[in-house]
């Protein structure tokens, strides 16, 4: 099969109608190694953005290229994933790979082609070194307001990137469902002295470092 080249990382306008259907019957779209369909997903990008509202501050924070870690809070766990998604596209034109594609055959196959990415160890450091921006929502805190722990899986991953924190707050009435999104950016997370990549210990340390930047941002007014 034959195909076009499509930007991998960065977010372009949609394809006129016609181009889109003509390139999907003739099989030009590349599907790349994590299973993103750039394609599909800039279609539905416009979508998720009018159904999503966010405000954005700090989004200088975001780097506007190469590989970065995003980590962030999410209390009931579905919807700030996607606010997030949308914040760091407004802020940088770039995609979100966002950990936790689920292991099932129909639902992991739709998030994979619009752009989510194993929380494996192998698959987070491999997107890092391709460049991408890796989204890390931290575990659930089910309603509370707070940050939530590291995925153990991705933590030597956190070893080999910058780390920038967000903290995804809810607005409006009923929460984000109904109302709307804030999404604040923090300051890079670093460690205080030199450490070497993949080491555990610097991973451990990481963790607890990210997890207290989040709690700091969504402390803060």
């Amino acid at each position: 099969m034959t195909t076009d080249t499509l930007d991998a990382d960065r977010i372009v306008r949609p394809e006129a109608p016609w181009a889109a259907l003509r390139r999907r019957f003739s099989g030009r779209y590349p599907v790349d190694p994590f299973g993103l369909d750039p394609q599909l997903a800039d279609l539905c990008t416009p979508v998720f953005a009018a159904a999503v509202r966010v405000r954005i501050s700090g989004g200088e924070h975001v780097p506007a290229s190469g590989p970065a870690v995003i980590v962030s809070n999410r209390g009931f766990g579905v919807a700030e994933p996607a606010a997030l998604g949308v914040a760091v596209q407004r802020a940088s034109g770039r995609r979100l790979r966002v950990v936790g594609a689920p292991d099932l055959p129909i639902l992991g196959t739709v998030t994979r082609r619009l752009g989510a990415i194993s929380s494996s160890s192998p698959d987070v450091t491999s997107a890092l070194r391709a460049g991408h921006l890796v989204g890390i929502p931290l575990a659930p805190t089910w309603l509370r307001t707070g940050a939530g722990d590291a995925p153990l899986a991705v933590a030597r991953a956190l070893t080999v990137a910058p780390i920038v924190p967000a903290a995804v707050r809810a607005v409006g009435r009923f929460g984000g469902m109904i109302g709307s999104w804030e999404v604040t950016f923090g300051s890079m997370v670093t460690l205080p002295d030199p450490y070497a990549a993949n080491d555990p210990l610097a991973a451990a340390r990481f963790t607890d470092a990210m997890r207290r930047a989040v709690a700091a941002l969504l402390d803060s007014p």
